[in-house]
């Protein structure tokens, strides 16, 4: 029936979910549910179509319905039949409760459905057919698969089917639990889409863990499809092999021999320098890496130097460098590469060429976020989501977290980066990127700070403990800007989740003329 002329009339109950005002009715007649997606096809003038008084049920006749391979035995035993509804030949199948006829639902041939009868008081369809409890039962979608399912086993097991499809799937379960918990298990062989997959698992979690199994049936959208193509073996075979669900995230141990036994095609990526690789024994994607220290020691340096390094290893890099512009990142970068920081570029007549030979090896091969301070996490996180998954960048390189949330307010600054460190990393586990996040250190106890050349540990990591928490490396940085050898940085690994692996992990001294971090052999413990 063509509605695109009706207009809106008024709300009313809904016969199929009992809600007050949730159907809405329009001039034609037709009315539609929107809690429940319940429809009925009216008479054309503008009045409902449906009643509850049982004089409104219309008479049956039972006949095979040969386009869907249903035996005429299989409808008298369910009594399905068909009928006469204003003028049209109607499918009819019969909710009966106590032995009394409490429903009818119609199938027009247009494939609209109507409801005589007590909408509120229909059971699981087919319940009257079976004694209360036993070994299995099966629970359909539709009528008509209920039918195919009863048929294909002679009509001698249980079977039944919710009565107003997926989307009221969950609503019958709950009317309907205590009679399906009398059985030992309920195979549930919804249909194969997204709907009918959907309400499935959210049907299976009413029931006491093990009882549910969820059936499909491959490569056929449900039960009569499969048996109009000759499979009925097919549907038996969904039945009896159907698995019994699990929650998301729930994994027997038994099952994960093969992941077991598959070797990790996730090679690490070294470090630039031989004793942090020691001790973390390379870079992985799918991990999340803090850096740390106190202001001004060097933490963008030892980043760009592991950018560069990454970028000639061949991996794709995306930067946040959030407290500089992408024009100077561009250009440290551009320095590394040739040995010269961009500040003595003039004074030592590098050239344009030279300057586009760097270009081209290091900045073109990164993707950068063009802001300046501050970003809404949410934002910040579809940004690096996008460098991943669209500019297939493998590594990611944030710079910092305090400035992530600095710019949302005065709320409570340990519960924002909790929300951010965990949204970064479920981005990680979802993309299975590395990711380099930069963190600032709070002060420590006594007179020596970090910048004097204190020690850094997890338990000085500002704002959260989460920082530490959800990473898998916390690499803390060490060097006294006063001291007798400013230009000399000690690596110190905090935390390292792949190995246990702990303490100083080398030295590396700055270069001002090349403007670049080596790294050198010297004695060093726990101690410095």
């Amino acid at each position: 029936m063509n509605h695109k002329e009706s207009e809106f009339v008024q709300h009313e109950s809904c016969p199929s979910c009992g809600s007050k005002d949730n159907l809405a009715r329009y001039t034609d007649g037709h009315g539609y549910c929107f809690g429940c997606k319940y429809y009925d096809i009216g008479d054309g003038q503008g009045l409902p179509a449906v009643s509850v008084k049982r004089a409104d049920l219309i008479p049956v006749d039972f006949a095979p319905l040969k386009k869907r391979g249903i035996s005429e035995d299989t409808c008298r035993f369910w009594q399905y039949g068909l009928g006469q509804y204003s003028g049209q030949t109607v499918q009819v199948a019969q909710y009966i409760k106590d032995g009394e006829v409490v429903a009818q639902k119609l199938r027009f041939p247009s494939k609209d459905f109507l409801i005589l009868g007590d909408a509120k008081a229909m059971p699981l369809y087919g319940t009257h057919l079976w004694r209360d409890g036993g070994r299995m039962v099966t629970i359909t979608e539709g009528e008509v698969d209920a039918l195919t399912v009863s048929q294909l086993f002679g009509n001698k097991w249980p079977v039944v089917s919710v009565p107003s499809g997926a989307a009221a799937a969950l609503k019958a379960f709950q009317s309907n639990l205590e009679w399906l918990e009398k059985f030992e298990s309920v195979v549930i062989m919804f249909d194969d889409d997204e709907p009918g997959r959907k309400a499935a698992k959210e049907c299976a979690t009413l029931l006491t863990p093990g009882k549910a199994k969820i059936g499909t049936i491959n490569g056929f959208k449900d039960a009569n499809e499969a048996h109009m193509a000759g499979e009925g073996k097919r549907v038996i075979d969904a039945v009896y092999g159907a698995k019994a669900y699990r929650p998301d995230g729930v994994v027997l141990g038994s099952d994960l021999w093969d992941t077991v036994n598959q070797d990790d095609t996730n090679d690490s990526t070294p470090y630039p320098w031989n004793a942090l690789n020691e001790k973390l024994l390379g870079i992985r994607r799918g991990e999340l890496v803090v850096l740390t220290s106190g202001t001004g020691i060097g933490k963008s340096s030892v980043c760009r130097e592991m950018v560069c390094h990454l970028i000639r290893s061949g991996k794709k890099v995306g930067l946040l460098m959030l407290e500089e512009s992408v024009k100077r990142t561009a250009r440290n970068l551009m320095g590394i590469h040739l040995n010269t920081p961009p500040y003595f570029w003039e004074d030592r007549g590098i050239s344009a060429d030279q300057k586009r030979e760097a270009f081209d090896s290091t900045v073109s091969k990164v993707v950068l976020f063009d802001h300046f301070g501050s970003v809404d996490p949410e934002n910040l996180l579809a940004r690096a989501r996008y460098m991943i998954k669209s500019c297939g960048c493998e590594y990611i390189f944030l710079d910092h977290l305090s400035i992530v949330v600095s710019g949302l307010g005065d709320g409570d600054e340990r519960r924002l980066i909790d929300n951010a460190m965990t949204s970064l990393r479920s981005l990680v586990e979802e993309t299975q990127a590395a990711m380099f996040v930069v963190s600032h250190l709070r002060r420590p106890d006594g007179d020596r700070g970090h910048e004097e050349g204190a020690t850094t540990s997890l338990a000085q990591l500002r704002g959260s403990h989460s920082i530490a928490q959800l990473a898998d490396a916390v690499i803390g940085l060490e060097r006294n800007q006063q001291g007798d050898v400013p230009n000399e940085l000690a690596l110190r690994v905090l935390k390292n989740r792949f190995t246990g692996d702990t303490g100083m992990a080398g030295m590396l001294r700055y270069c001002k003329e090349a403007g670049r971090l080596h790294e050198f052999e010297m004695e060093i413990n726990d101690e410095i």
